[in-house]
């Protein structure tokens, strides 16, 4: 996949914003979804597909909570924190 002026497709996911991943899903699709790369580039858009997705669930799981949070405390009640991995925070 060639790299983009905005982000670089060898920028590292977990430093990249929710808009800029999501974005660098799709052409990742659209690049596989094209077909005609060797087994080896097949491969390797697969994996950095399978990470972006893993990391715009993360990111959507962390902005859900962070709306859960937001809406209990202007309704008055007392928020727990929440991790992302479920775990209740005192």
């Amino acid at each position: 996949m060639a790299a983009t002026a905005d982000k670089p497709a060898d920028t590292p996911i977990d430093q990249l914003a929710f808009d800029d991943a999501l974005a660098e899903l799709q052409r990742t699709v659209g690049e596989l979804e094209a077909g005609g790369q060797p087994l080896e580039r097949a491969l390797e858009l697969h994996e950095r597909g399978a990470a972006l997705i893993e990391h715009c669930s993360r990111l959507l799981t962390d902005a859900e909570l962070r709306m859960k949070q937001l809406v209990a405390r202007a309704s008055g009640v007392e928020a727990v924190d929440v991790g992302s991995d479920g775990a209740v925070e005192a």
